[in-house]
């Protein structure tokens, strides 16, 4: 997920200590999906029976918290090449599916005001713009565009 994480140039870039965190049963309530591929090609496959490995790529994760009434979109990143291939969107359906499942008032997010594309991405979806967190990314510094969906969308 780091290294997922590391290659994409619009994430979050968490640090080692808040994925870990990310799989924490203790703390609160979180859900953690990650979407990779399958061996395919017969290279692949016989890779995988000559060392035991299947050879796996993890294309794309989202993780959100669970608080009180409503979910937090704290992460959620493809990889280049999957992008525009329907992954983002399925990843942010099983989170809509969560909220609704528990009964959640509302799902929220921040983004960096520049990712236009991620932006757009969640106005599709159905997410407002409700507000600013001024200086809120760092490397480089830049505000955060809040966003929420009430109630929350199917």
């Amino acid at each position: 997920m780091i290294a997922l994480d590391r290659a994409c140039i619009t994430a979050a870039h968490w640090t080692e200590e808040q994925y870990l965190d990310a799989f924490d049963r203790s703390g609160v309530e979180r859900l953690v999906l990650a979407a990779e591929t399958l061996p395919s090609a017969a290279s692949d496959e016989a890779n995988a029976e000559a060392t035991g490995i299947e050879a796996r790529s993890l294309q794309g994760f989202m993780v959100a918290q669970h608080v009180a009434a409503e979910w937090e979109l704290e992460n959620i990143v493809v990889a280049p090449s999957a992008r525009r291939q329907g992954l983002g969107q399925k990843l942010l359906d099983a989170l809509l599916a969560a909220a609704r499942e528990t009964s959640s008032s509302s799902v929220f997010l921040e983004v960096r005001e520049s990712n236009a594309s991620a932006r757009s991405f969640y106005e599709k979806a159905g997410f407002k713009q409700t507000g600013r967190r001024k200086s809120y990314y760092a490397d480089p510094a830049e505000d955060a565009v809040v966003y929420r969906a009430t109630p929350v969308p199917r």
